[in-house]
């Protein structure tokens, strides 16, 4: 699975550095960025996969993208 983060759609809610921490820290304005190592073209391990979809589904502002993997 591979993600990406429309910064430009970011709203601050924070849910989902809440859903998967590993994956999204919040900036110090509130807005959510993607942790250190990680990028769209970054094939996310297994075991964040399922904290990250449920980040993507529990945005409110659908600002998480699910990218197609190779």
């Amino acid at each position: 699975m591979k993600i990406k983060l429309d910064r430009t759609l970011c709203d601050g809610f924070g849910t989902c550095a809440e859903r998967a921490p590993a994956v999204f820290s919040l900036d110090e304005w509130g807005y959510a960025s993607l942790e250190r190592g990680l990028s769209a073209d970054t094939e996310l391990p297994p075991e964040l996969e399922q904290p990250a979809r449920r980040a993507l589904l529990d945005c409110p502002v659908h600002a998480i993208i699910e990218r197609p993997s190779k």
